[in-house]
C-alpha cells in the first residue's frame, strides 16, 4: 500500500524519535519508496522545523531550551501513547488504606487521573496532593479521594502552582508515591523542563515522596531543557511508550531505573 506524505512524515519522526538520527537508505527501505522521495520528505520536515538534514540523512532538530506549548494544544499530541502510559501507571496507585500519593501537573499525569477519578473499586479514602489545577478540578468530587491543591501562583500555559508557597508545603510532606511529568529525559542532564519556577515544584514533588515514578512519552527521551529538577538516579521507574536509544537506556541502568514501556492499542 502506498503511504501518503503526512503519513510517511509520521513515521519518520517517529523512527527519528526514538533513533535520534536516520539515513536516506533506511528509509527508503522501511517504506518501500525511492531515495529521492525519502529527500523531499526530509527537505520538506526540515523546512517545519521538525528535523535537521545532514549529509546521507537527518538527525532530531534542537529545539529551544525554553519553548513550551500550551495545555490544550499538549492535550492532543501523542493522546494514545499517554493513555497507554497511564494505564501502566495506575498499577503503582497504592491500594492500602489511608495511602497518599502526590500528582504533578502534566497532560500524561492527568491522563492517569482520569483513571484514578474513574476506579470504581476504591474502597478507602486516597490523600492527592496536586500542583495542577485542572487535575484538582477533576479530582474534586470524588468522593473516596481527599484533594490538595498545593497554593501560590498559576501557570497560564500549563495550569501548575508555583512559587514558594507550594515549595514549602512539599518540604513537609512524604507521600507514599509520586506521578511526575516532564520536558525532557537525557542520559547526562536528567530530567529538565523550561521554566525555573516550575522546576522547583518538580523538584519538590521528587523528594516529597518515598517512589517516584516518571511518565515520560518518547518524545520527550533524549531531550533537554533549560532547567534540571532531578537526577536519574531520583526517579524510581520510568514508563514510556518506546524503549529508549541506547545511550539513555545505559545511563537508565546505571541509575537503577526501573524502565516500563506501555503498549499503544
Amino acid at each position: 500500500m502506498t503511504l501518503l506524505a503526512p503519513e510517511r512524515h509520521e513515521r519518520i519522526l517517529d523512527r527519528l524519535r526514538r533513533t535520534g538520527t536516520i539515513t536516506v537508505q533506511e528509509i527508503a527501505r522501511d517504506l518501500k519508496v525511492t531515495k529521492e522521495t525519502v529527500r523531499r520528505d526530509l527537505d520538506q520536515l526540515e523546512i517545519a522545523g521538525s528535523l535537521q538534514r545532514v549529509h546521507g540523512g537527518a538527525v532530531a532538530s534542537s529545539a529551544p531550551s525554553r519553548r513550551e506549548t500550551s495545555l490544550r494544544q499538549r492535550q492532543s499530541e501523542h493522546s494514545a501513547q499517554k493513555r497507554a502510559i497511564a494505564r501502566e501507571a495506575f498499577s503503582f496507585v497504592p491500594s492500602s488504606p489511608d495511602a497518599s500519593v502526590l500528582l504533578d501537573a502534566g497532560t500524561t499525569t492527568e491522563a492517569l487521573a482520569d483513571l484514578l477519578g474513574a476506579d470504581e473499586a476504591q474502597r478507602h479514602t486516597r490523600f492527592v496532593t496536586t500542583s495542577s489545577v485542572p487535575i484538582a478540578q477533576k479530582l474534586a468530587e470524588v468522593s473516596s479521594l481527599d484533594v490538595e491543591v498545593l497554593g501560590g501562583k498559576v501557570r497560564g500555559i500549563t495550569g501548575t502552582v508555583v512559587g514558594a508557597q507550594a515549595v514549602a508545603t512539599l518540604a513537609r510532606r512524604q507521600a507514599d508515591v509520586a506521578f511526575i511529568g516532564t520536558n525532557g529525559v537525557d542520559a547526562g542532564f536528567g530530567l529538565s523542563t523550561p521554566d525555573t519556577a516550575e522546576a522547583a515544584v518538580k523538584s519538590g514533588l521528587v523528594h516529597a515522596a518515598r517512589q517516584v515514578v516518571l511518565l515520560a512519552d518518547s518524545s520527550k527521551l533524549g531531550q533537554r531543557t533549560l532547567v534540571q529538577f532531578a537526577t536519574l538516579e531520583e526517579i524510581d521507574v520510568l514508563i514510556t511508550d518506546a524503549a529508549p536509544h541506547p545511550e539513555l537506556a545505559h545511563a537508565l541502568d546505571e541509575a537503577d531505573v526501573r524502565v516500563i514501556v506501555a503498549v499503544t492499542p
